[in-house]
């Protein structure tokens, strides 16, 4: 069918195209005069000779030779170019016919008359009827011609006769008046430059005529010559350059054809005057001339259009079939992929929340193929319509449209199979979650029962209701019969699967079992009862033996009865024995009971630990590949913002580092641990300083911030979240990581809470002690890269210590002053830093924005060298202070913190830093002196002191302490003092009042200033009774204060929570969990927040004292979540998160 209308199609066009190569073949053959008028239009215009369009008696053209004096002057060329032209004007028909010529001499000479008779005898080219001749009018000339004319006839002997004619009248005898022009007496209307006029433009258009033709044949040669291309593009471009060809081809012929229109006017222009003009005879064959070129134009035009109209739609339909089969080729390698792709999808999940999250893989991925899908279907509907136009391709296009059909119904119905599946297999992970969440919450409830409260009949019958209650609950959620399981869900169940279904129905057995032991145990207890011990009645016989008994026999028979009912005593006895020795089984099986539940408890923990870093660890993953890399993607960078561009580092910091670690090694090992989860602090321990790439990554989460801040609305990340299918945003992924490493030191609590008499709790404490001080190693690292204007180098100033913000007090003296004028003055607020050389003083100042942004950055202001520092632990009038001296007292800053519990940890760490500068500087003395001496325990050389009064201190320091080891002791924050006595001169201790403030000072290594009692400290606390702490007021509280300072500290804003809570007790209540973000809005009565939560849209009511705990200090850069501070908060400290043992007082070094 295909190629009969293929051939059909070839064969209308050929015959189309010689229809068009006859018609202008026509055309071109046409005779085209040899001379045109504009080749010799000069000559033209002299008018010695010209064709006026008069016609005589039998249609000769006439040619009119006028008076033209310089006749004789005319070059022979010009002359006979003339005379050629005027005779091929005429039809062939009048030419036949022959010319008659008028000669009009009248006004010349009869020389001049004979001169140009016989030049025009002897070069007229056509043929003559007859020659007219008006002779001179002169009485002299007329006469003079006559006789010469006579005498000279001979001369004039020509073809056709000769008429000399004295008149015009006698010339009208020959040709009509109104064959004559206006000089010859004559009516014919003649304009010799508009004769010449038309004749240039009728002759002009018959060349553009002839050209336009072969113009047209030599397209439409190379039209019907072209074969058809295989390819869409070459077949375009020969459709756009033929078109574009036959638009010109149309163009010359409308011009030809509006010129030709033109001349027809331009010749009828004197009948549109004047209707009843009468045109000549040259006029009425200009007109036809033009008229058949007109036509002959038109009938091309017809011919090149109906020939057009063909080859255009055999193109056009190579051009559909061109596409229709790239198109086809196309959709069917995406169909390909998307089949190849649906066909991976084999897995029916692990748990429900992993069918769940493949469910909406499914969707999405059905979403984004049925793009590909309806493609397809279209493409298949359009090369149906191809078929129905008829189109010459049918047997190629029907097949492919068949096959597309066929291929998307194939995928639909791979795509419901598959859709079912999964929806099965979510039956079956939702049945068995229902059946572990029973099995946990009966572990829970059995873990829960106090063992003390079911020794009682009540207690044991209240706990067995407890069980038999959530018993019944098992119908719904328990797995009935697992072969009914295998049956029903034998489509989707794999090995791995069917394992899973296998122990989840073992827990449950096994859950059951301990359910059914706990019944029989209380049933026990309930069942027992307390029997009170009757004495038994003697038998009667033995009265009856012996009626009279004697006195002794009497006593004997009434000591038997007492001796006899000993015996149900003693069985009494044996019963309650027994009983109790139940009661001691019971509670032995109760406290096997609880050691097996605290096992489930602990791979509860487990589970968890590794369920949460498999789910984090592809967290990371999707970030990486789903944003990170697609920065990379050269298809993405057009909706890449400029401010983005080159920032991946940046925006993502070291997360690659972190995923790494995570997939390729915690991950493996943490798994490990799973049949042995209280020994899971080993694998911590192992890879503890793996952990310190968490600082990295938090050290530069507020430039991550910052940038996601510029850039948090660009297309890009619009993109990418919607092509993860991602409910919240970029931001929320990248806080992931500060969330899981805080989330671990919640997790090992929870494991060290259950396995504290299992074998690695020690293991276990260990690792929650370093994850706690990576947290605030990490914490302390962002606020010191906060520093502005310190010129030195940080890391030169050792390791950081403590950090957190003061208010400060300075004195800068050399002479005694009373502390109590500097109480004129207003604290500075400052912030300090304290690390093992050096001890800093900054201004905390808080920047403009939210989040990162308002993150606070530390104006440095001065530093002092922890070698010339000295500390007085207590200042009369607050607990809350304590001094800081430098260089012998000659700077005093009194400091006041937050909190006593801050003051404690922060002069237990600074006499840390004092004591082992004492040791090591005694240690470097002695060795020093050891080698030069070897004699004296002390060096007294000057040389390792940076003061003249070195060696006196250290004298003085050895006749009040005698024994070294005992100063060591005293320096140590957990020494215990040797003597009760000191204990009891605590400036603290309560019947040692007048000794209440009296100086307590530090040894200062080298200069040793802080171990003399000088009367300068000893005035200064005794002049400082009026100073309190409400007096003086507190900056406020950083990431370290999380004490009572905090409350005081609340503001409305948005923070982050870090904490679970739920407060179960009001309907008001506000319940939220660790990463939402909420919102204060103000603050009420009794102690109570109004309080928004953002990313559940709920309001409600949370008390003050539990915000600092659920939100810490959330809005700073440098505050990451932990759980130290003892409230349940999840967020971490940094000076405030030392060891309680760091809080021992000071009070029993004596100065």
């Amino acid at each position: 069918m295909t190629l009969s209308l293929i051939s059909l199609m070839y064969r209308d066009i050929a015959e189309l195209w010689l229809f068009l190569k006859r018609s202008t073949d026509e055309i071109m053959h046409q005779d085209i005069v040899p001379l045109c008028a504009a080749d010799i239009e000069d000559q033209l215009k002299k008018q010695f000779a010209y064709l006026s369009g008069g016609r005589g008696q039998d249609g000769c053209p006439v040619i009119t030779f006028p008076d033209y004096p310089a006749f004789s002057e005319i070059p022979e060329k010009e002359f006979q170019n003339v005379l050629t032209y005027l005779t091929s004007i005429p039809s062939l028909q009048d030419t036949g016919i022959g010319f008659i010529l008028v000669i009009d001499r009248r006004q010349d000479k009869w020389t001049s008359v004979k001169a140009s008779v016989l030049r025009i005898a002897a070069s007229f080219p056509g043929n003559l009827q007859l020659v007219l001749v008006l002779r001179p009018t002169g009485f002299l000339q007329r006469t003079l011609s006559d006789i010469a004319f006579k005498f000279n006839r001979d001369e004039f002997k020509m073809k056709v006769p000769i008429i000399m004619l004295s008149s015009v009248p006698e010339l009208q005898s020959y040709i009509d008046k109104t064959q004559l022009t206006e000089d010859l007496g004559g009516t014919l209307d003649y304009c010799h430059s508009r004769w010449l006029s038309h004749r240039t433009a009728i002759e002009s258009f018959a060349v553009m005529v002839k050209q336009t033709a072969q113009m047209l044949q030599s397209f439409g040669t190379e039209l019907a010559e072209t074969e058809l291309p295989n390819d869409v593009q070459s077949t375009s471009s020969i459709l756009s350059a033929h078109t574009e060809k036959k638009g010109k081809m149309k163009e010359d012929m409308m011009l030809a054809l509006k010129e030709g229109h033109a001349i027809l006017e331009s010749i009828r222009e004197p009948l549109t005057k004047n209707p009843e003009y009468n045109l000549n005879q040259d006029q009425l064959d200009n007109q036809t001339t033009v008229q058949r070129l007109l036509d002959q134009l038109g009938e091309t035009e017809a011919a090149f259009d109906e020939f057009w109209a063909k080859h255009q739609q055999k193109l056009e339909q190579c051009l559909q079939l061109r596409n229709f089969e790239q198109n086809f080729r196309e959709v069917k390698a995406i169909l390909d992929v998307v089949s190849e792709k649906l066909s991976a999808f084999t897995d029916v999940g692990n748990s429900y929340a992993h069918v769940e999250h493949m469910l909406k893989d499914l969707a999405s991925f059905e979403e984004k193929s049925n793009e590909a899908v309806q493609k397809a279907r279209a493409l298949s509907l359009e090369g149906n319509q191809l078929i129905q136009s008829k189109h010459y391709a049918v047997d190629s296009i029907l097949p492919k449209c068949n096959e597309l059909q066929h291929l998307c119904d194939e995928f639909t119905t791979e795509m419901s199979k598959r859709r079912n599946l999964l929806h099965k297999s979510l039956e079956l992970h939702s049945l068995l979650e229902k059946s572990m969440k029973w099995c946990d919450e009966g572990i829970y409830l059995l873990a829960s029962q106090p063992v003390d409260k079911c020794q009682s009949q009540d207690g044991a019958e209240s706990a067995l209701q407890e069980i038999e209650k959530f018993l019944d609950t098992g119908t719904k959620n328990k797995i009935q019969e697992l072969n009914k399981v295998y049956k029903e869900y034998e489509s989707i169940l794999n090995p791995d699967l069917k394992e899973h279904v296998q122990k989840v129905f073992q827990k449950q057995e096994s859950m059951e079992e301990m359910f059914q032991k706990r019944q029989v145990s209380l049933k026990k207890l309930a069942a027992k009862q307390t029997r009170p011990v009757q004495p038994v009645a003697p038998r009667p016989e033995a009265f009856t033996k012996s009626p009279c008994p004697s006195p002794g026999l009497r006593r004997g028979s009434e000591n038997s009865p007492s001796s006899e009912s000993n015996i149900p005593k003693r069985g009494n006895y044996k019963r309650a024995k027994s009983e109790m020795s139940d009661i001691q089984q019971g509670r032995s099986g109760s406290v096997m009971d609880d050691e097996e539940n605290l096992a489930i408890l602990r791979r509860h923990v487990m589970n968890e630990l590794i369920e949460t870093e498999r789910a984090y660890v592809e967290e990371l993953l999707c970030v990486l590949e789903g944003y990170a890399a697609e920065m990379d993607n050269p298809l993405m960078t057009h909706l890449i913002s400029p401010a983005l561009q080159n920032k991946k580092d940046v925006l993502f910091g070291n997360m690659e580092e972190i995923y790494h670690f995570h997939n390729r090694i915690f991950l493996r090992e943490l798994e490990n641990y799973i049949d042995y989860p209280e020994l899971v602090g080993r694998c911590f321990l192992e890879r503890m300083e793996d952990f310190q790439i968490y600082e990295k990554y938090c050290q530069n989460k507020p430039r991550s911030e910052s940038l996601w801040r510029q850039c948090s609305d660009c297309a890009f990340f619009q993109e990418c979240q919607k092509k993860l299918d991602h409910k919240l945003s970029l931001d929320s992924y990248l806080l992931k990581p500060v969330q899981r490493i805080t989330k671990y030191q919640l997790l090992l609590k929870e494991m060290l809470k259950y396995s504290k008499n299992c074998e690695g709790a020690e293991d276990l404490q260990e690792a929650l002690t370093s994850i706690l001080g990576i947290l605030k190693a990490v914490n302390d690292s962002m606020h010191l890269i906060a520093i502005t204007g310190y010129d030195g180098n940080l890391n030169e100033l050792g390791k950081l210590l403590m950090q957190g913000s003061f208010s400060v007090w300075t004195d800068h003296k050399k002479g005694h002053a009373k502390v109590k004028d500097l109480a004129r003055f207003k604290p500075m607020q400052r912030h300090l830093f304290l690390h093992e050389k050096a001890v800093l003083f900054c201004k905390k100042r808080e920047e403009n924005g939210e989040g990162y942004e308002k993150a606070p950055s530390y104006s440095y202001k001065q530093s002092l060298n922890m070698t010339a520092v000295g500390i007085t632990e207590n200042v009369k009038g607050d607990v809350k202070k304590f001094e800081i001296w430098y260089n012998a007292r000659e700077e005093v800053y009194i400091i006041q913190a937050p909190t006593p519990e801050i003051k404690a940890t922060w002069v237990n760490e600074i006499r840390k830093v004092l004591t082992s500068q004492l040791q090591a500087c005694r240690e470097a003395s002695q060795h020093r002196a050891l080698e030069q001496t070897q004699s004296l325990p002390l060096p007294t050389s000057s040389n390792t002191s940076p003061s003249k009064n070195q060696t006196k201190s250290i004298k003085k320091l050895e006749e009040r302490k005698t024994d070294p080891a005992s100063l060591e002791g005293y320096v140590s924050s957990a020494s215990v003092p040797k003597n009760p006595d000191k204990s009891k001169a605590s400036p603290t201790s309560p019947d040692k009042k007048a000794k209440r403030h009296e100086v307590k000072s530090d040894p200062t290594p080298f200069g040793l200033r802080g171990w003399t009692k000088t009367s300068h400290s000893l005035d200064a606390s005794e002049d400082n009774d009026g100073w309190s702490s409400a007096e003086d007021p507190l900056n406020s509280s950083d990431a370290e204060e999380e004490g009572g300072a905090g409350l005081r500290k609340l503001v409305p804003g948005k923070y982050t929570v870090v904490a679970d809570h739920d407060e179960k007790g009001s309907p008001e209540s506000l319940a939220v969990k660790s990463g939402d973000i909420v919102e204060l809005l103000h603050e009420g009565e009794e102690g109570l927040w109004f309080v928004k939560n953002l990313t559940t849209s709920k309001e409600g009511w949370v008390p003050a004292s539990n915000l600092l705990a659920l939100i810490g200090n959330s809005k700073s850069a440098q505050s990451l979540s932990s759980s130290e501070s003892g409230t349940g908060s999840t967020f971490l400290s940094s000076s405030s998160s030392c060891s309680e043992s760091c809080n021992a007082t000071f009070s029993d070094i004596k100065g």
